[in-house]
C-alpha cells in the first residue's frame, strides 16, 4: 500500500518578512554606501527583500565601532556579565524559534523540518553553551588568565546561515571579543534577526555588527588593518586566498572549508541503520554540508544488498516545497550552484560513472535537483574528488580495511568521516587512521556545541565548537589590543 501525504505547509506569515532590510553596525540599523541587492526564494524565484549592501566605508564605520564597544565596554565588563547577554540571546533565540525557522527556510531553501529541528534549536544550545564558559576562561587550559584578541571579522557561508552565525559569535563573545560578521549574500535575513535580537537584548552598540553583501563586503571585512581576528567559513578556494593575504600578518585566523567525506560501510554493519546514515550524510541540507558523507565506500561483499536497500529508501524521499512539513529535499540555494552541482554530474556521467535517481517531479519553478546516486565510480573520476555540494552521492567500493583507510583518505580534503561496523575495536582502528577532523561511528551530522569541529589538510584549521573553539579568540597576554 503507497501511502500519500496531505500537505503539512508552515505558514509563511511568521517569517515577518519585510520589503527592505538595512546593515547593522554600533547598535541600529542604517542604510549602507555600498547600494542594495535582492534576496530570492530558491524554492520559487521569488524576490523576498531589498538588503543594503555595505561598502568600504561601512566596514570602516563597523570595525570602528567594534573597536571602541571592545576598549570601552565589552572587555573591561566582568566576564560574568558578558555571559549574561549570551543567556539572554539564547532565551530570545528560543522564543522567536519558529519566526526563525521559517525564515531561513524561505531565504536558504532547506526544508522546514530541518531548520525547525536541527539548525534553530542548535543555535540556541551554542549561545547557551558559551554564556557559561564566559566566567571560566581561565579553566580553559589555555592559561590562568587569557585575554581576548580585539575585533573579530567573520564571513560565513549560505548553507547553515543562522547557525554558522552562532558558531562565530557565541565563542566570540564569551571570550570578551567584538564582531563584525559578513552574512553569505544569498542567504542574510536570519543573521539580520540575530542582530535584532542581540539589540533587543541591550547588548551594548558595536559588540555585534552585522554587513550584508557579497565577495568584495567580506574582502574589506577580513583584510581590514583593525580587525585582529578573522575566522571564516566556505569554499576552499577564497579560503586560500585569506590565508594568503593574511599571510605575515599579526592576524590571527582559522578557516573551515571544504570537504569529501567518505562514509565507510563495513559487511558486519546494522544496514538499514547504515542506509538512514548514508542518506542523512548526503541528502540533508540537499548536500550543502561541508561535511557531507559524498563518497560512500561499501565493503565488496555487501555492496549489492546494500544499494537495493539504499535505492529502495531514496524512492521514498519527498522532494518539495520547503515548508512543507512533510518535505525530505527542498530546493538548491541557488542558480549558480545548480549550475555547478549539473556539470559536475554531468561530468559524471561522461566518464562512465552510472548515474541513478528515484522517479521524482521536479517543481516547474524554482531551484532544484534530485537526489541521485553514481555507481560504477573510481578514485580518478571528478565526482569522487571533487566538492559537489549539492545531492549527490557517489559509491565505490573496498574489500579490506586497508583498502578502505587508503581509499578514504586519497582526497586533498579531511573534514569528516563515517565508519559503519558492529566492532568497536574496528572503529578505534579506522579512527586512528582517518585523516579526518571528525569521524563518527555508525552516525553521521551528528553536531553538539560541546564537541570541536574542524579538518585537516585542504579542509582548513583551527576548531570551532567546544572548549577548543576559544582557543582562536584568545591570547596569554602578548602585548596585542585587550592584554
Amino acid at each position: 500500500m503507497a501511502w500519500e501525504y496531505a500537505p503539512a505547509p508552515e505558514s509563511r506569515n511568521i517569517a515577518r518578512l519585510r520589503t527592505s532590510y538595512g546593515m547593522f553596525i554600533d547598535g541600529a540599523f542604517t542604510g549602507g554606501t555600498g547600494g542594495s541587492f535582492k534576496t530570492v526564494n530558491p524554492a520559487t524565484e521569488e524576490v523576498l527583500a531589498e538588503v543594503a549592501e555595505a561598502g568600504q566605508a561601512d566596514v570602516d564605520r563597523a570595525v570602528a565601532a567594534a573597536r571602541k564597544a571592545y576598549d570601552k565596554v565589552w572587555a573591561p565588563m566582568p566576564a560574568a556579565e558578558r555571559g549574561k547577554y549570551l543567556f539572554r540571546i539564547a532565551r530570545m533565540v528560543q522564543e522567536r524559534s519558529r519566526e526563525l525557522a521559517v525564515l531561513e527556510s524561505l531565504d536558504n531553501g532547506k526544508p522546514i523540518r530541518e531548520a525547525r529541528d536541527v539548525d534553530v534549536p542548535l543555535v540556541a544550545a551554542h549561545f547557551f553553551y558559551y554564556a557559561g564558559w564566559a566566567d571560566k576562561l581561565g579553566y580553559a587550559g589555555f592559561g590562568p588568565d587569557p585575554r581576548p584578541l580585539g575585533v573579530a571579522g567573520q564571513v560565513i557561508p549560505w548553507n547553515f546561515p543562522l547557525l554558522m552565525a552562532a558558531w562565530k559569535l557565541a565563542p566570540a563573545l564569551a571570550a570578551g571579543n567584538t564582531c563584525v560578521l559578513k552574512p553569505a549574500e544569498t542567504t542574510p535575513l536570519t543573521a539580520l534577526v540575530l542582530a535584532e535580537i542581540c539589540q533587543q537584548a541591550g547588548l551594548p552598540p558595536g559588540v555585534v555588527n552585522v554587513l550584508p553583501g557579497a565577495g568584495e563586503t567580506g574582502r574589506a571585512v577580513v583584510t581590514h588593518p583593525g580587525v585582529d581576528k578573522v575566522a571564516f567559513t566556505g569554499s576552499t578556494d577564497v579560503g586560500k586566498q585569506i590565508a594568503r593575504s593574511l599571510a605575515g600578518t599579526r592576524t590571527k585566523c582559522t578557516l573551515e572549508l571544504g570537504g569529501k567525506a567518505a562514509n565507510i560501510v563495513f559487511d558486519d554493519a546494522p544496514l538499514d541503520q547504515a542506509v538512514e546514515g548514508i542518506v542523512n550524510g548526503i541528502f540533508f541540507n540537499q548536500g550543502h554540508v561541508c561535511c557531507a558523507g559524498s563518497r560512500l565506500l561499501v565493503q565488496e561483499s555487501i555492496a549489492d544488498e546494500l544499494l537495493d536497500k539504499l535505492k529502495g529508501r531514496l524512492a521514498t524521499l519527498r522532494l518539495g516545497d520547503p515548508l512543507d512539513k512533510n518535505t525530505d529535499i527542498g530546493a538548491i540555494n541557488s542558480a549558480e550552484q545548480l549550475a555547478k552541482i549539473r556539470e559536475l554530474s554531468d561530468i559524471g556521467d561522461a566518464e562512465g560513472a552510472t548515474r541513478w535517481s528515484p522517479p521524482c517531479e521536479l517543481p516547474e519553478h524554482g531551484y532544484w535537483f534530485p537526489p541521485t546516486l553514481f555507481t560504477g565510480v573510481s578514485q580518478a573520476h571528478r565526482i569522487a574528488r571533487e566538492e559537489i555540494f549539492g545531492p549527490v552521492l557517489s559509491v565505490l567500493t573496498f574489500r579490506t580495511p586497508d583498502e578502505a583507510v587508503e581509499k578514504a583518505n586519497n582526497t586533498p580534503y579531511g573534514l569528516s568521516a563515517g565508519v559503519w561496523t558492529d566492532k568497536g575495536s574496528r572503529i578505534l582502528w579506522m579512527a586512528q587512521r582517518l585523516r579526518a577532523g571528525v569521524v563518527w561511528a555508525n552516525t553521521f551530522n551528528k553536531f553538539d556545541p560541546a564537541s570541536p569541529f574542524g579538518g585537516f589538510k585542504e579542509s582548513g584549521f583551527g576548531r570551532e565548537g567546544g572548549r577548543q573553539g576559544l582557543e582562536a579568540y584568545l591570547c596569554a597576554g602578548d602585548g596585542r589590543s585587550g592584554t
